[in-house]
């Protein structure tokens, strides 16, 4: 058993990066594959892998708290002030920029979250909560700042299936079936293999789409991926401050600085200029070099 659990240690400590690279390289095949399911792989990777979460959180567990306030609001308003900071130098960038602060809270957070010791139902609850709030305020957002096209009911079709889906999945396993739901809950390592599958994905078709973009200039496309790895790091850095200051750092971090990279591309190839979308494009790599750090630290207080 020591064994074993020394092999996991030492696969999640390269796994990320790792499948990150291969995601680069087999780029063509694996969106070839993506394309051949439907886009379908990496949805179907995420309702199981939140799934398996789930089952490890109780409802009675679920209570909204100041912390969520604070992260909620420090995404509303800076996305605004990060908006019109930016605008008069480049409005491409202003927006780009704008949705990697404005984008909810990644689906597989969660899961993240809970390998680096934060409460799963402080994240689960901020999850819901933040999903729902965006999806209520991006509208109006994007109205002012992209095409006005959006709508509430466009992008909750986009997160419902993947927020409310697992939840009650893993809520009906626990009620009806609560031995095998424990036995999930205990076992969710699993998890993080279903999300390395799903990122060897998500950075195949995000290197395609890098490499076929051609009417973006090469300027626009470094201050882009500058400007989200600098939010990236702030995003990260205030949600861990926030955090302590409720006594779950990771929670906070990880709430704050994952972001559901997907429908921030979404957002913004359907409501703002398209070249803008390379900046969350450019914040799926950062964010996961950020939580390989994290793990790879993480691992290493354990064992020492």
């Amino acid at each position: 058993m020591h064994l074993l659990e020394e092999l996991h240690r030492n696969v999640r400590t390269i796994a990320m990066p790792s499948a990150m690279v291969a995601g680069a390289l087999l780029c063509r095949p694996i969106a070839a594959l993506e394309t051949a399911s439907h886009q379908m792989i990496t949805p179907t990777l995420i309702f199981l892998m939140l799934f398996v979460t789930f089952c490890r959180v109780s409802p009675k567990q679920m209570k909204p708290s100041m912390l969520h306030v604070w992260l909620l609001a420090f995404q509303i308003v800076v996305c605004i002030a990060v908006y019109l900071l930016l605008r008069p130098l480049n409005d491409v960038v202003a927006q780009g920029a704008m949705v990697c602060v404005l984008a909810p809270v990644a689906m597989a957070a969660v899961v993240i979250g809970g390998m680096l010791g934060a409460n799963v139902a402080t994240m689960a609850t901020y999850s819901l909560v933040c999903n729902m709030a965006i999806a209520l305020v991006a509208p109006v957002i994007l109205t002012f700042t992209g095409t006005g096209e959006c709508t509430f009911a466009q992008i909750l079709a986009r997160i419902a299936p993947l927020l409310v889906g697992p939840f009650a999945a893993a809520q009906f396993c626990r009620f009806v079936f609560p031995k095998l739901a424990k036995w999930i809950g205990d076992h969710g390592q699993i998890s993080f293999y279903m999300w390395l599958m799903s990122l060897l994905v998500i950075i195949g078709r995000t290197t395609c789409f890098i490499i076929d973009l051609h009417n973006a200039s090469v300027s626009t496309e470094l201050w882009l991926a500058f400007a989200a790895l600098v939010i990236c790091l702030v995003q990260f850095k205030v949600g861990r401050v926030l955090g302590r200051r409720y006594g779950d750092p990771p929670a906070g971090g990880q709430s704050l600085g994952q972001k559901n990279t997907v429908l921030a591309v979404w957002m913004a190839q359907s409501f703002l200029n398209p070249i803008a979308s390379i900046a969350p494009t450019a914040y799926i790599v950062w964010q996961n070099f950020v939580n390989s750090y994290q793990i790879y630290k993480k691992d290493n207080q354990r064992h020492e």
